[in-house]
């Protein structure tokens, strides 16, 4: 695969070109972006692949829901359905995309909407009875129809977007200038003890502008494991002989938290759709074992035949130091959008 990438290398380049020039022509307003009266953050990275856009939706999810009544807006990745959909007690996964239904889930209080047309489903959400204050963009940073009001873009520890290249050579949807678009960057799944001259290397890298802020945040697993009836200590677990299973991009950190030398691990594309061959061999491997996945692959497979052994590792996003920073300029740009 990397010799291949590198053979690529002249795609790369004109891949790059034909993204600058879009981003060029929305900077100078040929392209036409939309603009919305309310406060609309868009929460997106550079790159392909996971760099804990899910976490972090449901820490600012947290933080504004007491206060607010907010919305999220998704594109809803491999759905099977289609146009604007607003969640509803007939949703499930395959309606809403594994992520948006994880929020539906979740936090009730919310709506929870996807559309790939941002621009029409803001309007959706905004015709509704009773409109968002806020509409939380979910993997929106390359979608410049719309023109958020705050961008969050995320960055992970271990690949970092200053040190990639563009599609098909690297993982880059765009050039590393989008950067410069965002009002907050976070490096995510950093580790928990990331000393303070790392986190100053890794600013200096980036090279941010003098109006950025940077923030360092690490994937916090749960201490148990949960269904529907049941909660069991991570620490008894994980003597337990067990199948991991996993569709998400990066699943290392999650075996790794959970693995003991006689578990087997099992691992599915990002947002797989599991078929009834899948379930059968998932079935057969796990017999007489307990079955522990995801929180998102859990949202897609609670109402298969795999139920009874099945369990999920609820995750979080928490931030090494200066979670209070963060909090206060988000909400410091929703105050003053919001007021007249």
């Amino acid at each position: 695969m990397n010799v291949l990438r590198k053979i690529l290398f002249p795609f790369a380049i004109l891949y790059g070109f034909i993204t600058s020039i879009r981003n060029f022509l929305f900077d100078k307003g040929i392209l036409k972006s939309t603009s919305f009266d309310i406060p609309v953050i868009a929460v997106g990275n550079l790159s392909v692949g996971g760099t804990g856009k899910t976490p972090q939706i449901e820490y600012l999810i947290r933080l504004l829901s007491d206060k607010y009544k907010v919305a999220t807006l998704s594109r809803g990745y491999k759905r099977k359905s289609e146009g604007f959909v607003l969640a509803d007690g007939a949703s499930n996964a395959e309606i809403l995309g594994d992520e948006p239904f994880q929020f539906y889930q979740k936090f009730p209080k919310i709506q929870v909407a996807v559309d790939a047309n941002r621009t029409n489903g803001i309007t959706q959400l905004l015709s509704q009875k009773e409109k968002p204050e806020i509409i939380l963009l979910d993997d929106a940073y390359q979608h410049r129809k719309v023109k958020a009001g705050f961008y969050i873009l995320l960055t992970s520890y271990g690949d970092l977007y200053a040190d990639d290249f563009m599609l098909p050579t690297g993982n880059l949807r765009e050039s590393r200038s989008g950067a410069n678009r965002a009002n907050i960057i976070v490096v995510t799944k950093c580790p928990k003890d990331l000393s303070d001259q790392k986190q100053e290397e890794i600013r200096l890298k980036l090279n941010l502008n003098c109006s950025q802020q940077i923030y360092f945040s690490f994937i916090d697993y749960d201490d148990a494991i949960y269904n529907k009836k049941e909660k069991i200590a991570v620490n008894d677990i994980k003597a337990e002989v067990k199948i991991l299973l996993a569709g998400i991009a990066k699943p290392k950190p999650f075996f790794d938290y959970l693995k003991n030398v006689n578990d087997e691990c099992l691992t599915y594309p990002d947002h797989h759709h599991f078929s009834d061959s899948d379930l059968d061999e998932i079935q057969n491997r796990a017999t007489g074992k307990k079955i522990i996945t995801t929180e998102k692959d859990y949202v897609r497979l609670k109402d298969s035949k795999l139920l009874p052994q099945l369990y999920y590792l609820p995750i979080k996003s928490t931030f090494i130091n200066q979670h209070q920073n963060f909090e206060a300029t988000v909400l410091d740009y929703i105050k003053k959008t919001l007021e007249p």
